[in-house]
């Protein structure tokens, strides 16, 4: 049967290819409100091919973006044969990010291009890997079951959020009114990475996420430097200063007690990592530099994988026109990001950040920080089940066997699926370093996105072959 599914998937590339296309040509930007009709649009385009594949799927409305969740159920005569095969939930999101600045694309960032590349044809367009790309592998490969073998053989549901880009707001008071509906045996996601073109992962850490925003206010208006510079607070000297305070000589964040739940790995999983074939030159070259910077004593995995981080994102304030005007501003801003590590906890991070600005606040300024979004860290028993169930499949896809690894960034429905909903995640993804997700030219290469399609076929046939004792 799965050899049947196989070359169905590849009979039929050029359909699955038009069909991503046509999710790509949605501007779905969900954190744009110039853009809500178009999410909206890219949500009603989800649904209904879930139902033109047999899914019992509609769009839930939140206060926000609404959610897409489709149900299916095998047969009776299909789940009498199916026994206890596991339930599973597949997670993905539909929003995309802003495409400024459209100036750097080389094609319209929602009118989707193949083009040549070093590893072949690749997509290129606003949310090819992130996340529709990878959506469209998991849709593709229950559609070539449905096509080929009546649907998936064991219930699956799908809940696909339109805010992941805009941190999920809505998404957990949707999740807990709608548990017992979620709940299922594993949580499966294809929105990470993996080291190569050519090597397969499961990723089974993730790092959480911290997102806020400071404002420094000093004058009650903009002021003449000339007048004034000397004898009042500066907001954007005072901010920036703050700011340099935040790491030490060694690139260590300086919050008090940031380390305290940092745990040094295992000597044997830092070995199995550098195992992984990761190319340190390969991916400073994906982002044009030649030389690695961080905290010091720590290679390039380990500080991406599994050590904590603070960012600054943005920073504004006075003018910014052509020309000069020589003014002190009122006010100076900045947003940082904290990734988190396994143990962390946001609440005590930001808690931390909001004790380093109001301890350090200067004379004659008023601080506020905002909170803008928090997540936890996860770290995947990597003995799982379904962890191995995933690498099987890979292995027998790709031409090399699957690989565990970390992942640097956050996504903050792994912690919230196991707080609400009492499960684990697999983090099966397809997605390369050199992907430019979030930058201008986004892509995702077919060889990744054929491979993911029938990654995601075999696993329903692993976990299927699994509970009959095969």
């Amino acid at each position: 049967m799965i050899e049947r599914i196989l070359g169905h998937i590849d009979e039929n590339m050029d359909a699955s290819l038009e069909r991503w296309r046509a999710f790509l040509s949605i501007p779905s930007v969900g954190t744009d409100p110039a853009h809500d009709a178009d999410t909206r649009r890219a949500a009603e385009w989800l649904a209904g091919e879930l139902r033109d594949i047999g899914f019992e799927a509609g769009v839930r409305e939140t206060e926000g973006q609404p959610m897409v969740v489709g149900h299916w159920t095998p047969d009776a005569a299909t789940a009498k044969a199916a026994g206890e095969r596991p339930h599973l939930l597949y997670y993905g999101h539909y929003d995309v990010q802003p495409a400024d600045p459209l100036d750097l694309w080389t094609s319209p960032p929602f009118d989707p291009q193949i083009v040549e590349g070093p590893n072949g044809p690749r997509m290129v367009a606003r949310g090819a890997v992130d996340d529709k790309g990878q959506v469209m592998t998991w849709l593709e490969a229950f559609r070539a079951w449905r096509n080929v073998a009546g649907g998936p053989p064991m219930p699956v549901t799908v809940f696909v959020e339109g805010e992941e880009e805009s941190s999920s707001v809505n998404l957990e008071p949707f999740m807990k009114a709608h548990a017992d509906e979620l709940r299922a045996d594993v949580c499966v996601i294809s929105d990470t990475g993996m080291p190569g073109v050519d090597r397969p992962a499961v990723t089974t850490m993730l790092r959480g996420i911290v997102y806020v925003e400071v404002t420094l206010q000093g004058p009650t208006h903009d002021l003449h430097s000339g007048m004034y510079g000397g004898a009042v607070p500066n907001p954007i000297n005072e901010l920036t200063a703050l700011l340099a305070g935040l790491h030490d000589a060694d690139r260590r964040v300086t919050l008090k007690g940031f380390y305290d739940r940092v745990a040094d790995l295992d000597p044997g999983q830092i070995e199995a990592w550098n195992r992984t074939g990761f190319d340190e030159e390969a991916f400073l070259a994906s982002a044009g530099l030649q030389q690695s910077a961080g905290e010091a004593g720590r290679s390039v995995l380990e500080r991406i994988w599994s050590r904590p981080t603070l960012d600054i994102n943005g920073i504004w304030g006075g003018y910014q026109g052509a020309g000069s005007k020589t003014v002190i501003a009122s006010t100076a801003s900045a947003k940082l990001s904290c990734r988190l590590v396994p143990d962390m906890d946001p609440q005590r991070v930001l808690a931390s950040i909001e004790r380093y600005f109001e301890e350090n606040c200067p004379a004659g300024c008023r601080v506020k920080v905002s909170n803008l979004g928090c997540g936890g860290p996860i770290r995947v028993p990597t003995d799982s089940a379904f962890v191995q169930a995933a690498m099987r499949a890979a292995g027998k896809v790709f031409p090399n066997e699957a690989v565990l690894i970390g992942c640097g960034g956050s996504i903050p429905v792994a912690a919230s699926v196991r707080r609400i909903l009492g499960m684990e995640s697999l983090l099966l993804g397809f997605g390369l370093d050199d992907d430019r997700v979030h930058s201008p030219n986004e892509k995702f290469d077919l060889v990744c996105f054929e491979r993911g399609i029938k990654t995601h076929a075999r696993l329903l046939d692993e976990l299927a072959a699994k509970t009959e004792g095969g």
